[in-house]
C-alpha cells in the first residue's frame, strides 16, 4: 500500500474578507474532489483571509500512480489562478 500525502500553502490574491476566502477555497476544493480520487481539506491558516493550508492525500498499490496524481493536483489548482500555490510539501509513504 503506498500513500500520498500533499500539503500546500496558498495565497489568496484580491481578497478582502474571510468570506471570499472561503468562497474561493469552496470552489478549489469541489473542483480537485471532482476531478481526482483524493481526499482534500482546508487544514490551517482558518482565520487568515489572504493565506490558506490545504491538504489532500490518496492511497493505491502504485507508488508511480500516487506520484503521478499528486503533481496532476498541484498543477491543476495552478492552473485554476484562483490562488498562488507558495510551498508544497509531499510525502510518500510505503507500508
Amino acid at each position: 500500500m503506498v500513500i500520498g500525502i500533499c500539503q500546500l500553502q496558498l495565497i489568496i490574491h484580491d481578497t478582502f474578507s474571510l468570506k471570499e476566502k472561503r468562497r474561493i477555497l469552496k470552489s478549489i476544493l469541489e473542483k480537485v474532489r471532482n476531478r481526482f480520487p483524493v481526499s482534500i481539506a482546508e487544514v490551517g491558516d482558518h482565520d487568515v483571509w489572504q493565506s490558506s493550508l490545504i491538504g489532500f492525500c490518496l492511497v493505491s498499490n502504485d507508488k508511480g500512480v500516487v506520484s503521478a496524481i499528486i503533481d496532476k493536483v498541484v498543477n491543476f489548482i495552478e492552473n485554476l489562478c484562483l490562488a498562488e500555490v507558495m510551498v508544497s510539501h509531499i510525502e510518500i509513504i510505503n507500508l
